[in-house]
């Protein structure tokens, strides 16, 4: 018998019912295939530890501190680690802005590498130090074996304040600005004869060169427009603070941060990261006490963050519809440039050594390396922020070089990074000599500043697709000679 017009298969309910939750499908698959829009973004978190150490520990930059077996007596103002964490899919990085005179030596960072990747899952860690000379000493390698009681200390704080910055990631927009401040001048001064002096301190303002006046300022914000963190890139000594100054201080730095934090509110962190300052000191360098140090440090640190802050203020930060993370830290490794068994010399003399006491455990051994392992760090965010790092005090000049040549516009440069190798002077300073240029404090092979800042342009170009090579997201590359 044949049953014409009723439906054959499902019932007509059920028909219906599936043609219902087709459309649905259809409506929804879209937006459940794509990822959230937080996914999507640059995230971005911050956190702050103070590390200021206790008193009687010697203090950093100044010879005759330390000949003179001068202590730290207690605390001007603390010194800060800062730390941003960006991540980007399954890449994390972390910056550590210290307000310490160097970065720690290799086994510290090391060790910070490791707590940071273990606790964090951190897979790139950036280190620098604002350079201020009223902190502690910090040395490559310690008689006793590991670091000092209060290193350590600092690095378990760090580990925890990277931690506290991964867990608190958001999704952030970015953007770059520049102004120009007015706070110091070169103190190489090079007479038409070709001899160089060294001018110390310039309270009349008296015109030298080359100076980089720009101030690089980088904006993270949330999603809703607000700071998460305020990145201030200038090049200067902070050392308005002198050799007669026994308390821990920031420097300048501080006074900075202070002043763009309080222009936004008090709320978003402020970094400073040192730029090329090899061979540039603030006006007003090594101020006595009894003369106004500390009114002449807060000056300068206001002239630079007020000028910060107003570049900050007119950045319009924007979200990346490709977000990106892209990070190279190559060792290249560079012969001495002197001697070692002469530098060590040098270290044993009673009327003051040409080199500072970083590498003393280094060269006190029987036998010296004969090669020095330097980290260079290179870093691109979203294919529109480069950034550079050398382990020492590279002179003025890479910086500006750097800016001329670095494919992207927004691109700022960072001294005191991941080591420290004291002065890289230009390969034209070098053959000229004075301070950080023609003695011992340049220990490293004549050209390695060029030659960084080679590799840190190469990897920039390979990161935008123009050399056919995209490095990997590691933390540190096979050594190159």
């Amino acid at each position: 018998m044949s049953l014409r017009g009723a439906p054959e298969g499902p019932t007509a309910p059920a028909a219906a019912a599936r043609a219902v939750l087709a459309a649905i499908c259809l409506v929804l698959l879209p937006a459940l295939m794509s990822p959230p829009l937080s996914a999507a973004a640059i995230l971005a978190g911050a956190a702050q530890v103070d590390i200021t150490p206790p008193p009687g520990l010697p203090m950093y930059g100044f010879f005759d501190r330390i000949v003179n077996h001068r202590v730290a007596t207690g605390t001007l103002d603390p010194l800060y680690a800062r730390v941003l964490v960006l991540q980007s899919g399954e890449k994390r990085l972390a910056l550590v802005a210290l307000d310490l005179g160097r970065t720690f030596g290799e086994p510290s960072l090391a060790r910070l590498r490791a707590q940071a990747r273990d606790g964090s899952h951190v897979d790139a860690l950036i280190v620098t130090a604002s350079h201020t000379h009223s902190g502690p000493n910090i040395l490559d390698e310690y008689p006793e074996g590991g670091p000092p009681a209060w290193e350590s200390a600092a690095l378990d704080k760090i580990a925890g304040a990277i931690h506290q910055a991964a867990l608190n990631v958001e999704p952030a927009r970015l953007g770059a600005g520049y102004g120009d401040a007015y706070i110091g001048y070169n103190r190489r001064r090079v007479g038409p004869d070709g001899s160089v002096s060294m001018l110390w301190s310039n309270p009349d303002k008296a015109p030298s060169g080359p100076v980089d006046s720009r101030v690089g300022v980088i904006r993270v914000d949330r999603e809703d427009g607000t700071p998460i963190a305020i990145l201030v890139n200038y090049a200067c000594h902070p050392v308005v603070l002198g050799s007669d100054n026994l308390q821990y201080s920031a420097d300048f730095a501080g006074q900075m941060a202070g002043t763009v934090a309080a222009a936004f509110g008090g709320r978003p962190l402020c970094f400073f990261l040192q730029g090329a300052a090899g061979d540039i000191n603030p006006y007003f360098a090594g101020t006595p006490l009894d003369k106004g140090a500390v009114e002449r440090r807060d000056w300068t640190g206001r002239e630079l963050g007020t000028e910060a802050a107003r570049v900050a203020k007119e950045i319009q930060t924007r979200a990346c519809p490709t977000p990106s993370l892209d990070f190279a830290d190559d060792v290249i490794v560079f012969p001495w440039r002197w001697e070692p068994r002469e530098l060590r010399a040098d270290l044993l003399r009673t009327d003051g050594p040409l080199i500072f006491q970083d590498h003393a455990g280094v060269l006190a051994a029987a036998s010296p390396p004969s090669e020095l392992a330097l980290h260079v760090t290179t870093l691109l965010i979203d294919k529109r922020i480069a950034i550079v790092g050398m382990p020492g005090e590279p002179f003025v000049a890479f910086q500006v070089d750097w800016r001329s040549r670095c494919p992207v516009r927004d691109c700022i440069f960072l001294g005191y990074t991941n080591g420290y190798f004291d002065y890289f002077p230009t390969i034209l300073a070098a053959s000229q000599g004075g301070y950080g240029a023609g003695d011992s404090n340049t220990y490293v092979a004549v050209g390695a500043g060029e030659r960084m800042l080679d590799r840190a342009l190469i990897r920039i170009h390979e990161m935008l697709g123009e050399l056919g090579q995209v490095p990997r997201f590691e933390s540190s590359a096979p050594p190159v000679r």
